[in-house]
């Protein structure tokens, strides 16, 4: 199996959890403010990094057609400004994962990451991107699980 196969595998595996937090999420809890950040928004941090990263550089990046400036972080929201919808999300989860096995097979891993303020190959870049896409999957599985006992399977591998 090539390195390159081995992380779009993970990719799809990461993604594929975090489809199905995201899918598990009570309406209840989607824009719950108990927490600093809903469970929306770090839903929608997590892919539009994973999105951003999975592009050659920061110049290149094709942004979602429903993505909003103020969403990618964790801001307040502007005024009026109503939150994506779990669909909304869902949708943007589909295209990155559609995405993933172009944008990792046209990467030249032992060249730089593309993005200034990330010292570091492409190869690491990925393990840098999945790991985010993992950090916030756990804490949005941490929430569901203190919710209702709402668990999350393990997908070692993507498909």
């Amino acid at each position: 199996m090539s390195v390159k196969s081995v992380i779009k595998s993970q990719y799809r595996a990461s993604l594929a959890m975090l489809r199905q937090a995201i899918e598990k999420c009570p309406e209840s809890m989607w824009l719950y403010t108990s927490y600093k950040n809903p469970f929306w928004r770090v839903a929608y941090h997590t892919i539009i990094y994973t999105h951003f990263y999975l592009h050659p550089k920061e110049a290149d990046f094709v942004p979602w057609k429903k993505h909003i400036d103020e969403f990618q972080g964790f801001n307040p929201l502007p005024e009026g400004q109503q939150p994506y919808t779990k669909a909304e999300v869902l949708e943007y989860l589909e295209l990155c994962l559609d995405q993933v096995d172009e944008k990792v097979d046209a990467l030249d891993l032992e060249g730089e990451s593309g993005f200034y303020w990330l010292p570091l190959n492409k190869l690491e870049l990925q393990f840098y991107n999945i790991r985010h896409v993992m950090q916030h999957t756990g804490e949005l599985c941490e929430r569901l699980g203190a919710h209702g006992e709402i668990e999350v399977g393990w997908v070692g591998m993507g498909k």
